[in-house]
């Protein structure tokens, strides 16, 4: 890799700190949901794990990422045929990793993507519905991506809808344990998390530049395990944003955050 960046976005960041979550894992097929999660599938494609596997979205496996926009002249390169049929095989044997983006996530790592406040049968807000989380939740490994960490995101109590199974042990289904669950990363605009804490507690595995403990505590609505050392979120180099910018030419991936501020914000 090249040196480290002095210029770049938290966008930038957010993206290669989420690439983490696919690297190393080998061939599993990536499902970045959202642009962020995307483009940092793709960049781990590129970089630290060759290996994986990711789709056009519709039926093929491709050898190169799709950019995010592409001119009539791009010819993507599929390696091979992936249908329903065969993605369905693949989730149900675990090779897959999702990245999604929860409007809620509890102290277990239990996700809501359902709906907000009231009843189920008359929520205040209703969003997408439960999908296929569920069932995903118990097949494969899943990490989240939160572009704005607050407290509404990261709840004190239970979701308002449990969507997804987490390291809650009177949630646990028959014959389930702990080792049955991956979740791996949290990736939000203010820090790296993840379940490593004392069994599976929410970790807070290290800082964005600029941003501060109190700060991640303030915005969290319940306790994290925070180490004696905490890391500073590594910089983007000027190798991954030169994939990043060829991945996302037409820089979608400023628009996912509120202004999009540089990313060392000391």
């Amino acid at each position: 890799m090249s040196t480290p960046a002095t210029d770049y976005t938290l966008a930038e960041l957010m993206i290669v700190a989420a690439s983490q979550s696919f690297a190393n894992e080998g061939e599993v097929l990536a499902t970045g949901i959202g642009v962020i999660p995307r483009i940092a599938a793709s960049l781990a494609m590129k970089t630290t794990n060759p290996d994986l596997m990711m789709t056009d979205s519709e039926a093929y496996l491709l050898h190169e990422p799709n950019p995010l926009s592409r001119d009539s002249e791009y010819v993507q390169r599929n390696e091979t045929w992936m249908g329903f049929s065969r993605i369905f095989d693949n989730v149900w044997s675990g090779k897959r990793h999702a990245m999604i983006g929860p409007t809620q996530i509890d102290r277990f790592g239990q996700a809501n993507i359902s709906c907000i406040g009231g009843t189920y049968e008359q929520p205040k807000v209703q969003m997408l519905g439960m999908r296929g989380l569920p069932g995903n939740s118990i097949s494969h490994g899943n990490s989240f991506f939160v572009p704005s960490h607050n407290s509404r995101v990261f709840v004190a109590g239970e979701c308002d809808v449990v969507n997804s199974i987490g390291y809650n042990p009177e949630r646990l289904p028959k014959g389930y344990s702990f080792d049955d669950i991956e979740i791996g990363l949290i990736i939000t605009d203010l820090c790296v998390l993840d379940f490593g804490g004392a069994n599976k507690a929410v970790r807070l595995v290290s800082l964005h530049p600029g941003i501060t403990v109190e700060q991640v505590v303030e915005n969290t609505g319940f306790p994290l395990e925070i180490p004696a050392d905490v890391a500073i979120t590594a910089a983007p180099t000027e190798q991954q944003l030169e994939i990043i910018r060829a991945i996302d030419p037409r820089d979608f991936r400023s628009k996912q955050l509120k202004d999009n501020p540089k990313g060392d914000r000391s």
